[in-house]
């Protein structure tokens, strides 16, 4: 759950720095705020998360194009292009590896508590597949036909409740295999 809070605290500076100064500038502190997050990681973790590093390499593309091009389209994309990645990440490791991708990431947090089938994992993973197949397509809709302002609020509130409800209705499906 930390975790989360941290992913999102980029988001949370893009929000605030938006709110008080325009796009631009949060565009601008979406970048700084990602190339922090993945040193500071290097820093205290001493390695480097992939995630992170693809949301730096994504914000520093479409956050530059968004500063280059003076155009907010590019920076609204981004979390449709992460999103659509993640999908693609989740669906095709069912196919490649041993374990999926939710199952290696889950895995270590239920070793030794449960039995949980790959079955039960391949639909895990492919709910997740969609889940973010859904939210990047969700978000690329309200970029189009909204107002930045409203773009903005729907990328922390919309996306974050998203998240934190997914994340609550996979850990309720987990639960009935979680021995007592």
């Amino acid at each position: 759950m930390l975790n989360l809070f941290y992913d999102f605290f980029v988001v949370v500076l893009f929000f605030i720095t938006f709110k008080l100064y325009g796009i631009y500038a949060a565009t601008a502190v979406g970048i700084i705020g990602s190339i922090a997050q993945v040193v500071i990681t290097r820093l205290f973790r001493k390695k480097y998360e992939k995630k992170q590093l693809l949301v730096m390499v994504i914000f520093l593309l479409f956050g530059g194009m968004t500063l280059y091009f003076h155009n907010p389209i590019f920076v609204k994309w981004k979390p449709t292009i992460l999103f659509w990645i993640f999908s693609l990440s989740f669906f095709l490791s069912q196919f490649i590896g041993k374990q999926s991708l939710i199952q290696r990431i889950m895995g270590h947090a239920l070793e030794g508590k449960t039995e949980v089938s790959k079955k039960v994992w391949h639909r895990l993973n492919l709910a997740w597949s969609l889940f973010f197949l859904i939210l990047g397509a969700i978000n690329i809709f309200v970029a189009y036909h909204f107002t930045t302002d409203v773009w903005v609020n729907f990328k922390l509130y919309g996306i974050f409740s998203a998240m934190l409800l997914f994340g609550f209705a996979q850990a309720f499906f987990l639960a009935r295999y979680i021995d007592k």
